[in-house]
C-alpha cells in the first residue's frame, strides 16, 4: 500500500470535488452486460465509428514496417479492424520550434514527410484495405466497399511558415482540419501552455493566423480549436464563415487541465454550430485520479525493478560491459520487461485507473452543456492517449458498450462517433463553395 502525507492526502480529496460528474447523467440501460455486448456489436455494424485524432510514426509506414501488421502501437488496420473502428483521422503533427525560416523549413519538410506517409500507405502499401478521404461521401463510399478510412488533420499551423499559399497545398494533399498552434506559441496563434506563465505574445491570433482562418474558410479546411488558447479561439469564432471543431478536447467542467474547454468556451462552440471531439487522454479526463494512479504505478514498478536488481546505475554500467555480457545483461532486461508488463496490466485492473466509465462521464456532461449536435469522439492514440478499457483501437466496441450501457440509442451514438463530424465537414465545405463562387 502507497503511503500519503497528510497534507498531501487532504489536499488530493479536496481537488477530487472538483472533478464533478455530470448534474443529470445518461439513465442506466436495463439490459444485461450480455445483452448489452450484443447490441453494441449490432448497431457498430451499421453506423460509422470515426476517432479524429491518430499520431503516427513515419517509421512504421515503410514497405517492411506498416499498419498493415499488429505493430507495438496503439491503432493499425488489423486493430481496426479488431474493434470495429472505421475512420481515423491520421495527423500530420509537427512540434514547436522557433519562429526563424529555418525552424519552419524543417517543420514543412516533417509535415510534406508526414503527408507522404499517409498517401504511401492508401495509395501503394495497402489500397485494397484502406483508403484516403477527403469528403463526407468518400467516407460512407469507402466504408460500403468495406475497406477502412484514412482522413488527414493537420496539428500545428507551424509549419505553414510565411507562406500563406501552404494553406492550399496541405488542402490539396489532403488536409481536413488544422490547428493553429500545438504546445507552444506559433507565428499564427497563442497556445493554451500560455496559462503556465501568462504570456500571450500575439493577443490570440497574429495578422497571418487572422489570414490563415480566411483561407480555411475560402477552402474548406475546418479550424480545429483544441490546443490554441481561449482568446485565440474566440478571435477565432468572431472571424469564421464556418463551424469550427475542437478535434480533441474534453470538459474543464470535469478535469481542470488548459488543454479542456470550459463552459464558456463551450457555449461559443454550440453557437457557432461547431463539435467537441472527447478525447481518452488520461489526465484530460480526470487529472486528479490519474495523477493518484501513476504515483502507486510507479512505486510499484520501482520496488519491482529493486526485487529484480535493477536500478539505472546498473544499467548504465551494463553500457561499459563487454560485447556478450552486455548483450546478456539487456536480454535479462527485455525478458524482465515482459513479465512486469503482464504484472502492470494486473496492477492496472486491480487498481482505479482512467477509465470508459470516466470518459463517457465526459459525453454526458457535454452532452448537457451544449447537446447531441454537438458532442464527438477522439482518442489522440499513439499521441499519449488511451484509457482503461479503450488502451487501443482493438478495444474500440467497449465505448460503444458504455454508451449502450447509459441508454444512449443507435441514432444518438451515430451521431456521437461520427455524424456530428461529418456535418460539420460537409457545412465547411458548402461555406468554402459559396466563397469561391463569389469570388
Amino acid at each position: 500500500m502507497i503511503k500519503t502525507t497528510q497534507p498531501l492526502l487532504v489536499l488530493l480529496i479536496a481537488l477530487s470535488f472538483s472533478c464533478k460528474k455530470a448534474e443529470n447523467p445518461t439513465p442506466k440501460s436495463s439490459l444485461s452486460e450480455a445483452e448489452i455486448t450484443e447490441k453494441a456489436k449490432a448497431i457498430q455494424q451499421e453506423v460509422i465509428t470515426l476517432d479524429t485524432h491518430c499520431d503516427f510514426n513515419v517509421n512504421n509506414f515503410t514497405d517492411s514496417i506498416n499498419y498493415t501488421q499488429n505493430l507495438n502501437t496503439q491503432i493499425t488496420l488489423p486493430k481496426m479492424k479488431e474493434g470495429g473502428l472505421d475512420v481515423a483521422w491520421f495527423i500530420v503533427y509537427t512540434g514547436q520550434d522557433s519562429l526563424t525560416e529555418s525552424g519552419y523549413k524543417k517543420a514543412y519538410e516533417n509535415a510534406m514527410a508526414k503527408f507522404n506517409a499517409i498517401h504511401k500507405l492508401c495509395e501503394e502499401i495497402a489500397p485494397n484495405e484502406i483508403e484516403l478521404a477527403l469528403t463526407s461521401d468518400d467516407v460512407r463510399r469507402i466504408h460500403k466497399k468495406g475497406k477502412k478510412v484514412a482522413m488527414i488533420g493537420i496539428e500545428n499551423g507551424y509549419p505553414i511558415g510565411t507562406d500563406i499559399n501552404n494553406v492550399k497545398k496541405f488542402y490539396d494533399l489532403g488536409g481536413r482540419y488544422m490547428s493553429l498552434a500545438h504546445q507552444g506559441h506559433s507565428q499564427l496563434a497563442d497556445s493554451n501552455t500560455g496559462e503556465k506563465d501568462d504570456t500571450w505574445p500575439n493577443n490570440g491570433l497574429s495578422e497571418l493566423g487572422k489570414q490563415v482562418i480566411a483561407e480555411m474558410n475560402k477552402y474548406g479546411m475546418m479550424i480545429d480549436v483544441s490546443h490554441p488558447s481561449k482568446e485565440a479561439m474566440k478571435q477565432m469564432i468572431a472571424l469564421t464563415k464556418a463551424p469550427i471543431i475542437a478535434s480533441h478536447s474534453s470538459a474543464r467542467g470535469l478535469s481542470d487541465h488548459s488543454r479542456n474547454l470550459d463552459d464558456e468556451q463551450l457555449a461559443w462552440l454550440k453557437e457557432n454550430g461547431g463539435v467537441v471531439q472527447t478525447v481518452a487522454f488520461r489526465p484530460y479526463v480526470n487529472v486528479i485520479k490519474d495523477s493518484i494512479y501513476k504515483s502507486k504505478l510507479e512505486a510499484f514498478k520501482k520496488e519491482a525493478r529493486a526485487k529484480a536488481g535493477y536500478t539505472e546505475a546498473e544499467r548504465k554500467n551494463a553500457l561499459g560491459l563487454s560485447e556478450n555480457d552486455s548483450a546478456l545483461y539487456f536480454g535479462k532486461y527485455e525478458d524482465f520487461k515482459k513479465g512486469l508488463a503482464e504484472k502492470v496490466a494486473a496492477f492496472e485492473a486491480s487498481e482505479n485507473p482512467v477509465d470508459v466509465a470516466d470518459f463517457v462521464d465526459h459525453i454526458d456532461y457535454l452532452i448537457e452543456k451544449v447537446g447531441i449536435d454537438h458532442v464527438g469522439i477522439s482518442s489522440d492514440f499513439d499521441g499519449g492517449g488511451g484509457i482503461y478499457g479503450w488502451n487501443d483501437a482493438s478495444e474500440t466496441l467497449n465505448v460503444t458498450k458504455e454508451l449502450v450501457r447509459r441508454g444512449y440509442s443507435k441514432e444518438e451514438i451515430e451521431k456521437l462517433w461520427s455524424g456530428n463530424l461529418l456535418r460539420v465537414l460537409d457545412e465547411v465545405q458548402e461555406v468554402a463553395k459559396k466563397i469561391q463562387e463569389e469570388a
